[in-house]
This record gives C-alpha cells, structure tokens and sequence, in this order.
C-alpha cells in the first residue's frame, strides 16, 4: 500500500510540473522555488505545535489547489505559479515520506514516522 500511495504522489507531482508547463515562466522559477513552502519548518523554532501548523499549512494540497483556482480566477500568474509550487512540493515530499505533521513532533508524520 505504501508503494501504491508514493506513485499517486509521483503523479501528482508531474501533474504539478505539467501545470507549471502551462505557466510562461522559466524552469528556474519551478526548480529555485520547488522548496520554497519548507519555509513553513521554521514554526518549530517556536515549539512543536506552532511548528505542526505552520508546516501542515504549507504542505495541505486543498490550500495549493484554492490558491491556483484564485490565480486562475483573477488571472494572477504569481496566484498560479504559488498554488502550482506549494501542490508539486507537498507530493514530492509526501513521495519520500514526508506527509502532515501531528503536533507532538516533526517525525511523527500522518504517513510514517520519520527516522524508523
């Protein structure tokens, strides 16, 4: 099952690429943002729990694909390639097993606990 989960999230990390594809844009912005929404990790320098949050909102596919809905609504590139960064992001990482964290502790993951 873990196998089948990380090749959903490979292809929607190449949907994630396709919809940047789309984008006018130079495959620099894809590869020098890509890690961009790890930002979220800072949180942690407060405590587990500000971390946890910070981190799950960077990392929720639903906030992604609103924020690249609105771009597209208003016609804002920036709105776009945003929504297209944070979705591609949290599949990729979810590919390697990095998934939401619960607020105890950044290695305890909805997918794993990371370290095992």
């Amino acid at each position: 099952m873990k196998t089948l989960l990380k090749l959903e999230e490979l292809m929607m990390f190449a949907l994630g690429v396709y919809l940047f594809s789309l984008l006018r844009l130079s495959w620099w912005w894809f590869f020098g943002l890509l890690l961009l929404p790890d930002v979220g990790a800072l949180g942690y320098l407060v405590n587990a729990k500000i971390g946890g949050i910070a981190y799950n909102f960077f990392h929720h596919k639903g906030i992604a694909i609103l924020v690249y809905f609105l771009g597209i609504y208003f016609e804002i590139e920036l709105l776009k390639l945003t929504g297209v960064i944070l979705f591609s992001h949290a599949s990729i990482d979810r590919v390697f097993g990095y998934g939401f964290k619960y607020l105890d502790n950044f290695k305890n993951t909805h997918l794993e606990k990371l370290g095992n």
